[in-house]
């Protein structure tokens, strides 16, 4: 059975093993890749039936002058923060994200608290900036 898993992975187009073992980036193809994407640019399957187009999350940093905008993500994705596309506050797995805090440093050296399952999902979204 363990020798059909590498081939396995290769099939489903896994990107690497390094992502597939990291919390926050699993955390994401599971609850959020359907509207942003497995690639985290903005075209999950379902980016279509929403009314606003998903944000492409691999510029956050580019578009807030170079500093990742920690506290911003933490509050769209817990719910503090309301988004119009999607018709509701996010997450729509808000029950999911709750759950033990953990602090968390901002991109403007401040501190903040999240779930570990947000810290996690913000700290690969980190990982992912692009500079294009």
């Amino acid at each position: 059975m363990v020798r059909y898993i590498l081939p396995l992975l290769v099939l489903c187009g896994t990107s690497s093993l390094a992502d597939s073992h990291d919390p926050g980036h699993r955390l994401f193809q599971l609850h959020c890749a359907v509207c942003h994407g497995a690639d985290a640019r903005g075209t999950g399957s379902m980016a279509d039936a929403l009314t606003v187009v998903p944000a492409d999350l691999t510029i956050l940093q580019k578009q807030n002058n170079g500093i990742f905008p920690t506290a911003r993500v933490v509050a769209q994705i817990d719910g503090r923060a309301s988004l119009p596309g999607h018709g509701s506050n996010m997450p729509v797995y808000g029950w999911f994200f709750e759950g033990p805090k953990t602090t968390m440093m901002a991109g403007d050296g401040q501190t903040l608290e999240a779930s570990a399952a947000i810290a996690d999902i913000v700290r690969w979204l980190l990982t992912i900036q692009s500079s294009r």
